[in-house]
């Protein structure tokens, strides 16, 4: 028995349409790194992760920009079906993080959906505090519901959907392949 939230699934993008969306955010992406010779990538654990490790490849394979810096940030807040984990949207630190300097580097945050807002608000609150000289953030998804004062800089797709309904994002290396699914919940 699966896992995941029972209801009516529908994919909304294939691996093949996805890689494409990915290639078109690297090559956004590597319009704002235009002259940025100091450029960090995070990821926001967990479906963040493996996709800017995509992003990350992308940039390197297509427009040289393979010195990139690549770091991960554990931030909680809902479960993969919306439910609410924690009232206050958490942020564990990497004890290897603690010292980071970012000055004078551009910082890419790369999150899989933009809901709410919490966790890319969380993420460039704490990135903001290591001084870097820019923070742009990218999602694979954004869904047009945010509340807080977070706005995208790179968008892979908008997707308005009903609020009850979830976006499930596949990402290996949790799911077995790449694809958006919209899950309508029993």
């Amino acid at each position: 028995m699966s896992d995941k939230p029972q209801g009516r699934r529908t994919c909304l993008y294939t691996p093949e349409q996805l890689d494409a969306i990915v290639g078109d955010m690297a090559r956004q992406a590597a319009g704002l790194l235009t002259g940025r010779t100091r450029v960090v990538i995070v990821g926001i654990l967990r479906r963040g992760a493996p996709l800017a490790d995509r992003l990350h490849a992308r940039l390197s394979a297509d427009y040289g920009l393979a010195g990139c810096v690549r770091l991960d940030l554990e931030i909680k807040r809902y479960a993969d079906d919306l439910t609410l984990l924690y009232p206050e949207t958490q942020l564990t630190e990497n004890p290897t993080h603690a010292s980071l300097d970012l000055a004078g580097h551009t910082v890419l945050v790369v999150d899989d959906v933009m809901y709410r807002g919490h966790s890319m608000l969380r993420a460039v609150e704490y990135l903001a505090g290591k001084q870097p000289e820019e923070i742009r953030t990218v999602v694979l998804v954004d869904r047009g519901a945010a509340k807080l004062p977070v706005r995208t800089d790179i968008v892979g797709v908008r997707l308005d959907v009903a609020p009850s309904d979830i976006i499930e994002c596949n990402v290996p290396p949790y799911e077995d392949s790449f694809r958006i699914d919209l899950l309508q919940p029993e």
